[in-house]
C-alpha cells in the first residue's frame, strides 16, 4: 500500500463525495455539474466542489465540451465535464501484492498450456459467488463488475481483473467467462447467456437478459 493510494481512498470517506463519485463512474460517459447535482440531490456549487476535489485526488478526469447541440453565437461556452480516471488504486494493511502473484500465475498457466483446465476451475469458483437469494445483477455488482443494461443485454462497465487481463487477455477473458458461466449455472440459468463481447474500457463478458429458465 502506498501513501498516495491511501490518500485517494480517504477522499471518498465523505458520504456526499462518495455519492458524487459513484454517480459519475456509473454513467460510463462524461457528465456535467448540473446533472450530477440533480442526481445526487445537492446544490450545483457543492457538486462542483466535490467533483473538482475528486479530480485533484486523481479519481476523476475533467474536460470541457458543449452539453447541447447548439452551435454559433448564443450557444454558450463549453461546460466542464467529468469522467472516471484510468488509474487503479488498492489499499491493504499491511501491504499486499496480489497483482504480481496474479501475473506470475497467469504466465505459468499459459506456459504449461493449462488454459482449458483454468476455465474449468473458474467455472466452479463462479458457482461459489451465488447466494441462495441472489439475482445475477446483484452478484455482479457485489463482485465489482458494475453491471448496466443496454439493448436487451447486461454489460459490465468494470473488469475486476484489469491488470492481468492487459498482460494475458486470452487467458484472463477465458477464465472470466468461466466464472460468469459458473455463476449462471448456480443461479439456475442458462450458462450460454454469458459470452465474450469485449468493448474498450469495459469487461469482456456480456449477458443476455432473457436467460432465466
Amino acid at each position: 500500500m502506498s501513501g498516495d493510494d491511501l490518500d485517494k481512498v480517504a477522499v471518498l470517506h465523505d458520504p456526499v463525495r462518495r455519492a458524487v463519485y459513484d454517480y459519475v463512474t456509473s454513467r460510463g460517459r462524461e457528465v456535467g455539474r448540473n446533472e450530477t447535482a440533480e442526481a445526487v440531490g445537492i446544490q450545483r456549487t457543492l457538486a462542483a466542489f466535490h467533483l473538482d476535489r475528486l479530480v485533484e485526488a486523481g479519481l476523476l478526469d475533467a474536460g470541457f465540451r458543449r452539453l447541447t447541440e447548439r452551435t454559433g453565437p448564443g450557444s454558450g461556452r463549453p461546460a466542464k465535464v467529468y469522467h472516471r480516471a484510468r488509474g487503479e488504486w488498492q489499499v491493504s494493511v499491511p501491504a499486499r501484492d496480489y497483482r504480481t502473484l496474479a501475473l506470475v500465475l497467469a504466465e505459468a498457466v499459459e506456459s504449461l498450456g493449462g488454459e482449458e483446465r483454468a476455465e474449468q476451475v473458474a467455472r466452479r469458483a463462479g458457482a461459489g459467488f451465488a447466494r441462495q437469494d441472489d439475482d445475477l445483477v446483484g452478484v455482479l455488482r457485489r463482485r465489482g463488475y458494475e453491471p448496466y443494461e443496454e439493448e436487451g443485454r447486461v454489460r459490465l462497465r468494470n473488469c475486476p481483473f484489469h491488470v492481468p487481463a492487459e498482460e494475458h487477455p486470452l487467458l484472463v477473458c477465458s477464465v472470466n467467462l468461466g466464472l460468469c458461466r459458473g455463476l449462471l449455472e448456480a443461479l439456475g440459468q442458462d450458462a450460454s447467456a454469458a459470452r465474450l463481447d469485449p468493448r474498450p474500457e469495459e469487461c469482456c463478458v456480456t449477458f443476455s437478459k432473457n436467460n432465466e429458465n
